[in-house]
């Protein structure tokens, strides 16, 4: 069987540091170790619509930042497949098949749904299209017979949901979709990345990221400002790294492991200051973003190479999409006509 991985950004804002830590490095270590078939990289906008209907201008803002995103932390558009995901109509007929095989109170069980029902306030207010977003990820994985989905944590139960509906369909009509199995970092801290300010979880809504797109005072400013561990008054005090967002990100981006173990068992044992650690922690973000700032800036200043990038991958992915698509309306029965 090919070896064939999809993975997408709702482009609901700028990609940040949580994206890098979980997905974006997986899609480049697959990338630099050639371990595939095919790749296929997404904008997913009509996912982001879902819960921003009536600000439609967020989303068309953001969808070729995302692919420049990309794009800036090396990933090659000679080797991988990048397009646009309201440019495959063949993934509305898909999640139409699909929402037959779902009930509501699954898809409302669902862990990841109901955490982010919770952040956004929809309480009973919930969009249909947000509800259902497991199903219309199966459909962007199936349309590719993709069986290689690297993700974050917080993404598991939406890729165990989109296996069922997989499982449910073959059972149901014979087999016709591939069965995609999830990656995650083996890095634990980048598998979900805090906020700067200590909360569990890197968030656009709630401003505690760290962007790709921050120029370096920007960083700074952050990193100098990030929660640390309240109980480390003084230097002297011995402080907690298990909880500490400085500790998780210097666990997650920094390469030289000895001086990280250094780090983390003096400041457990104390003698440490939280700006020692902090200024550590500025420099290696600094050495990682700035390869990524000089390559952003030449897709900033060069939209057309961009355009053409996603026009031809767009392409490209539907005619893989259709050819899926045939089969499933096959299997189903519904293919009338020759």
């Amino acid at each position: 069987m090919k070896k064939v991985i999809l993975t997408g950004d709702r482009p609901t804002g700028k990609l940040h540091l949580g994206h890098l830590a979980s997905s974006l490095r997986l899609r480049l270590k697959y990338q630099i170790e050639a371990d595939y078939d095919e790749m296929y990289v997404f904008s997913a906008d009509m996912q982001g619509l879902t819960d921003n209907a009536k600000t439609p201008e967020k989303i068309k803002e953001n969808v070729f930042e995302v692919i420049k995103d990309n794009l800036s932390i090396g990933l090659d558009p000679n080797k991988i497949t990048f397009f646009v995901q309201s440019g495959i109509p063949e993934l509305n007929e898909l999640t139409m098949y699909y929402l037959n095989l779902v009930t509501l109170s699954r898809l409302k069980r669902n862990p990841t749904i109901k955490e982010e029902i919770k952040q956004r306030g929809f309480e009973e207010s919930i969009p249909v299209g947000f509800l259902t977003y497991p199903i219309s990820q199966a459909a962007d994985i199936t349309a590719f017979d993709a069986n290689i989905i690297p993700v974050g944590d917080d993404q598991i139960p939406i890729l165990e949901q989109v296996c069922e509906i997989v499982d449910t369909f073959n059972n149901t009509y014979g087999e016709a979709l591939v069965r995609p199995k999830y990656v995650i970092p083996e890095n634990k801290s980048s598998r979900r990345l805090p906020g700067t300010d200590g909360k569990a979880k890197m968030s656009k809504s709630a401003g505690n990221c760290i962007y790709l797109t921050d120029d370096t005072e920007t960083v700074r400013k952050k990193v100098m400002g990030m929660y640390t561990d309240p109980n480390h008054i003084k230097i002297e005090d011995p402080g907690n790294t298990k909880d500490n967002p400085v500790f998780i990100y210097l666990d997650a981006f920094c390469k030289d492991r000895d001086k990280y173990e250094e780090l983390k068992s003096h400041y457990e044992q104390g003698g440490l200051g939280d700006k020692a650690v902090k200024e550590y922690l500025f420099e290696v973000l600094e050495e990682m973003l700035t390869p990524i700032r000089e390559k952003r800036a030449y897709y900033d200043t060069h939209p057309e190479i961009v355009e053409e990038i996603i026009k031809d991958g767009t392409k490209k992915a539907r005619e893989k999409a259709s050819e899926v698509l045939s089969r499933v309306r096959k299997q189903i029965g519904v293919e009338y006509f020759n």
